[in-house]
């Protein structure tokens, strides 16, 4: 049998380990920045580009694509050429996939500042970075594909299979949550509209949790969980129930995100239901890593490396049981929008992500510099540190979910709302968010330690650029018997194009129905597109980051439409919002309804100072508003672009909507100067006011008293 010789590329691994341990720093201190911001506003520092509305979406995308993202290309460039025995593909593609991919992070860090954003969860960057990224994940695939079929190794581990997975699901949610209206270079419009909108999203949302931060990392433990313990993995045939079972059920549970919204009954229902028998195959994974260490108990007492991972997979079980648990119709209505989501998240991202990328780069970086780690006490110290962080983090998020339900659910005697003004809420756990901070900085702390301990480890070593390896060459060889995954695993093709049918089977069931039968969404005959002011308004809106605070969602319960004034939200009353801004956390009130429920002055004050209306509010100023204009010129190309997809602005009507804009411009300042408030009739302000003041009343509602 002939042996041939070659060398595994280090290299590509130590630029994607190094733009890890960079970008979670970076990550992780805007982080601390917003969760401070929450409880001194002072730290908003009263310009445009530090404001919690516009770096709340750069922490959530540094951190997902920045620190996660180029570890699990470390980790998956790492480990694919051992597991298939062979160099990459293309030594090309791989640099040009790690220079791609860093020059699309350090776009996301200019444009969300600017405030150039889609406002979609975890997608919010503008079109021509979204063609960006799928340019780069595309070299991604081919450099992948193309090391799989030429491997040396017949049999596909396990973990190709999870990194065949990600690279199709999220290459297929990528494409069709991106489909997007360009109004300007960095201005578009979604596609789809208020509720389809809404369930394309959170289908993407939330399988961008499952395929980008969850199948990636799966296949990650697979290798180096039994690589760091010297150990087999527990079960073969467990490894194959979970990549399949996970993989078709995960694509059906986005809507769990979205109960007791204007999404179709059925749509929800169905959510739960797969949200739910997600339980069994993320345990089926999670207790396949932990019975990986039978025998190796001891040494995790000993070795950061593991206790990093045991940590990372118990977080993992943890999240995957809370997750299922809060798509419960009953345990939802307690905990959505509320900060209880954001302790889920967080454990996830902390524990699971976190910690096993920190289990990685202690294993990965001594290997590749060929010597020990410089400080296994620092190691250890970082594993504390981390782990105390994660729990003063998370439980007083707990707290303060709880706390946020019960008092917005809360009637008195009386049958009164017993806290109707919702900045009670907000004022009673700010002592939380300070607790909140405090975890985040014990965390962040680790981190800096790890980024110390690994210089010093590299420094101490000689990095091997290209590490020598032989391997018998793959043989053609007919295939008879053997269990039938393990044939399955020799055809990779075939197995990929499996994996595309799963995936692909959920998103087609629930979004078809959803798009082409009417029923689903009952047309309401007052509610028409918004004026051209209203537009620009709503754009400044997204701007500003306004949904990362704000929801636009009232649901059918008492208190909701007692504490909001009117009635709960209707699938029809967002037929022209593209996208949508139902939100996901509510740090301040609901907005569906606030159309005509406090006058032009009061908005107007509102935003200039928002201390001025509702004392001890944490929302920052925004005076810029007040000083910038809205550009008149650019509403033909917003009536163009929604014309296109759908909005039934009759034809021509851009040639006139500057009037229609200017008219109604007028008659805000003119009332404003009724209560002594000069402003130019184009200033952003004045826009924002108009599209407020039009929230919810395409439908009758209900007045509420000025002072609440």
């Amino acid at each position: 049998m002939e042996i041939e010789k070659f060398e595994y590329d280090n290299k590509i691994v130590k630029y994607f380990s190094i733009a890890t341990v960079i970008f979670g720093i970076i990550g992780m201190l805007v982080g601390l920045l917003i969760a401070t911001q929450l409880f001194l506003p002072q730290l908003n520092f009263g310009i445009p580009y530090t404001t919690f509305g516009r770096i709340r979406p750069l922490h959530t995308n540094a951190v997902i694509f920045a620190f996660v993202g180029n570890a699990m290309f470390a980790g998956v460039y790492y480990s694919m050429q051992r597991l298939l025995k062979t160099r990459m593909f293309s030594d090309t593609l791989s640099y040009i996939h790690f220079w791609g991919w860093q020059l699309i992070i350090l776009a996301a860090a200019i444009t969300l500042p600017l405030g150039l954003t889609t406002s979609k969860e975890y997608a919010e960057l503008e079109w021509p970075i979204d063609i960006a990224i799928t340019v780069i994940w595309v070299v991604f695939g081919i450099n992948m594909i193309g090391t799989i079929l030429k491997r040396r190794e017949r049999h596909m581990y396990v973990a190709i299979w999870f990194y065949i997975a990600t690279f199709v699901t999220v290459a297929v949610l990528h494409l069709v949550n991106s489909f997007e209206i360009p109004v300007t270079l960095f201005k578009s419009y979604s596609w789809y509209a208020g509720v389809q909108d809404a369930l394309v999203q959170w289908w993407y949302g939330h399988n961008a949790v499952a395929f980008f931060l969850t199948t990636p990392f799966l296949g990650l433990m697979y290798y180096f969980l039994p690589k760091a313990a010297n150990r087999p993995v527990y079960s073969y045939k467990l490894s194959i129930i979970h990549f399949w079972s996970l993989i078709f059920i995960y694509i059906w549970a986005g809507p769990h995100h979205l109960l007791y919204t204007s999404l179709p009954n059925w749509a929800q229902s169905l959510g739960v239901v797969f949200s739910i028998m997600l339980i069994a195959p993320s345990w089926g994974g999670m207790l396949n890593g932990l019975l990986t260490l039978r025998g190796a108990w001891d040494r995790v007492r000993e070795d950061p490396v593991l206790k990093f991972m045991v940590v990372a997979v118990t977080a993992y079980g943890m999240s995957t049981l809370e997750g299922p648990l809060l798509s419960i119709k009953s345990v939802n209505a307690i905990a959505h929008f509320t900060d209880w989501i954001v302790a889920h998240v967080h454990v996830g991202g902390l524990g699971w992500n976190g910690f096993m990328i920190f289990g990685m780069l202690y294993w990965l970086v001594p290997k590749m510099w060929g010597t020990k780690l410089w400080s296994t006490k620092a190691a250890n110290l970082h594993f504390w540190l981390g782990t105390l962080g994660i729990i003063v983090y998370a439980l007083p998020m707990y707290t303060a979910g709880v706390v946020q339900s019960l008092m917005w659910k809360n009637f008195n005697a009386e049958g009164f709302l017993e806290y109707p003004n919702f900045l009670e809420t907000v004022t009673q756990i700010v002592p939380l968010y300070m607790m909140r901070a405090v975890g985040g900085l014990l965390y962040f702390s680790g981190v800096i330690i790890m980024a110390v301990n690994l210089i010093r480890t590299a420094k101490k070593g000689s990095f091997v650029a290209n590490e020598a390896a032989e391997a018998p060459a793959l043989e053609k060889k007919k295939i008879i018997g053997g269990y039938w995954h393990n044939r399955l695993e020799r055809k990779p093709v075939i197995f990929t194009t499996l994996v595309l049918v799963a995936i692909v089977i959920g998103g087609v069931v629930e979004m078809v129905p959803t798009f082409l039968i009417k029923s689903n969404i009952p047309t309401i005959a007052s509610v028409k597109p918004y004026t051209p002011l209203e537009l620009h308004g709503r754009d400044i809106y997204i701007r500003e980051g306004c949904n990362n605070c704000h929801s636009q969602m009232v649901r059918p319960f008492r208190s909701e439409t007692e504490r909001y004034k009117g009635e709960y939200s209707k699938a029809g009353e967002f037929v022209y919002d593209h996208p949508h801004l139902w939100g996901s956390k509510r740090t301040g009130p609901d907005l569906h309804r606030v159309g005509g429920a406090y006058n032009n002055v009061w908005h107007f004050n509102h935003m200039l100072d928002p201390t001025s209306t509702s004392p001890g509010s944490i929302m920052p100023p925004y005076p810029w508003l007040y000083e910038d204009q809205i550009n008149p010129d650019r509403t033909a190309g917003k009536i163009k672009a929604l014309r296109t997809v759908g909005v039934p602005y009759a034809e021509g009507y851009e040639d006139i909507a500057n009037q229609d804009l200017k008219k109604q411009a007028q008659g805000i300042v003119a009332d404003l100067k009724s209560f002594d408030v000069d402003i130019p009739e184009t200033a952003e302000i004045v826009a924002l006011i108009a599209y407020l003041q039009r929230l919810g009343t395409d439908i009758k509602v209900k007045p509420v008293a000025q002072n609440q």
